[in-house]
């Protein structure tokens, strides 16, 4: 692994506060995606940065070295990363729109209706299953916009350096096998799947943490939980494998129905965010926003049944 600006932030973060349960919650990470990315950052610059026990995380003298690196290498980035924003409001104009997100079902969306509006300016794209990473880009003025989701309530990575809007707000629902025992039920009990296996797409945010949490809430411990791609998510559904947990947005599929759990334990937030400086934000923000909103609305009437799960749920659905 090649050390990345965003691996010096998350060393940084987590001397700062002393802490890696502290440093996951400024970062937007969870915590126990932050442990493994500390790990491959200690592998990858050859021992332990961090000294840790029940009081905290303290910098070992290679964990000094580091720091003290860090602290001259970030603020020089930032303020060339400011400079170059300022040249570009300065002398250049908007001639291509670098999107990124991760793999959920808005992007395409995105893109199609960016390329009608706009078809003289190059579209480009960028997925990754990090919503860190992606902020990261956009932070680096290696994208213009960023398309992505958070679980819950929880924060959207460098909140405080990047403008955000939420465009909707989706319950958690269930992908089950047509013939599944369950598949006539209008909504599901968590605790009725106790004994199921379960598939995901991964992600470096809290929904694990929060899906395990659910399920303990509800009186069970998941058997297994498979993270993989979308397409295989599916296919373990279809055969049988497995049950998904998806999107309330997630499109008509051969062999698959969806359906939403009862009280809507969890729920899931799409964002759309670019850099507040940037030319990006100054020539297009308003448009990429509002292309977003129409994308996800599309979603939305993809799938009748979620329409009409919305008429009593009105707290999730488009945000204005």
């Amino acid at each position: 692994m090649e050390l990345e600006l965003r691996h010096l932030r998350t060393v940084r973060a987590i001397a700062d506060t002393g802490s890696l349960t502290k440093a996951a919650a400024t970062l937007g990470l969870a915590q126990p995606a932050l442990s493994a990315q500390l790990r491959r950052i200690e592998k990858a610059l050859g021992g332990a940065l961090f000294d840790r026990d029940h009081t905290g995380a303290r910098a070992t003298p290679l964990g000094e070295l580091v720091l003290e690196r860090a602290r001259v290498v970030l603020p020089a980035v930032s303020e060339l990363q400011a400079e170059a924003v300022r040249f570009a409001n300065a002398t250049g104009s908007l001639d291509r729109f670098r999107l990124g997100g991760t793999h959920g079902p808005l992007l395409g969306g995105l893109v199609d209706r960016m390329a009608a509006a706009h078809p003289s300016v190059p579209v480009s794209t960028y997925t990754s299953w990090s919503v860190a990473e992606i902020a990261s880009l956009v932070i680096d003025g290696r994208l213009d916009f960023a398309l992505i989701g958070t679980c819950g309530e929880s924060p959207p990575p460098l909140a405080d350096r990047l403008a955000w809007e939420v465009v909707g707000v989706d319950p958690v629902f269930v992908m089950l096998p047509e013939d599944h025992a369950l598949a006539h039920e209008t909504e599901l009990e968590l605790a009725a799947l106790a004994d199921e296996c379960w598939a995901d797409v991964p992600g470096d945010g809290c929904f694990a943490d929060c899906f395990t949490s659910a399920c303990a809430r509800s009186g069970f411990t998941p058997v297994s939980v498979y993270e993989t791609d979308t397409s295989s998510v599916v296919h373990l559904v279809q055969v049988g494998r497995a049950i998904g947990l998806c999107r309330a947005t997630f499109p008509p599929t051969p062999g698959v129905v969806t359906r939403p759990l009862a009280g809507a334990p969890l729920s899931w937030r799409h964002l759309v965010g670019w850099h507040p400086h940037s030319p990006a934000a100054d020539a297009a923000a308003g448009t990429v926003a509002g292309a977003t909103r129409a994308a996800y609305a599309e979603a939305v009437s993809r799938s009748p049944g979620y329409a009409r799960w919305l008429g009593a749920h009105p707290r999730f659905g488009t945000v204005a």
